[in-house]
């Protein structure tokens, strides 16, 4: 899927997004990963939604959103409860959906100067 808004100069955002890759303004990611508006943090170990857990949870939390979306691939998968619980208690909102879904809703976000974070889960690279 094809972006194509544009958001202010300085900011990262998602430009394309498939099943196995996403792209950061000319970049192509094909690991987990977690994106806020000013910082990339790559190569997330959290393959998929069961593995969210609490050291994930810190994390996010450290890039210091308002919002977390967590985009668990092709299709919607819930998290572990006490991870979502986690972020709740901290006073972080959470949104899961499919990585599709959470690409544009990060940009539209990020374009409205909100603290968002998108937290992407790509599957395992084969060696």
């Amino acid at each position: 899927m094809q972006f194509t808004q544009d958001l202010p100069e300085g900011y990262l955002f998602f430009r394309n997004c498939t099943a196995d890759a996403v792209t950061i303004v000319d970049r192509v990611l094909t690991r987990s990963f977690l994106l806020a508006p000013d910082r990339l943090v790559e190569d997330w170990p959290v393959v998929t939604a069961d593995q969210f857990d609490l050291t994930a949870v810190d994390a996010v939390a450290a890039l210091d959103p308002e919002v977390v979306l967590l985009g668990t691939g092709a299709r919607q998968v819930f998290p572990p409860r006490e991870a979502q619980a986690a972020l709740l208690r901290r006073r972080i909102g959470i949104e899961v959906m499919d990585n599709a879904a959470a690409c544009r809703t990060y940009n539209l976000l990020a374009g409205e100067g909100r603290r968002v974070v998108a937290a992407i889960m790509l599957p395992a690279s084969s060696p």
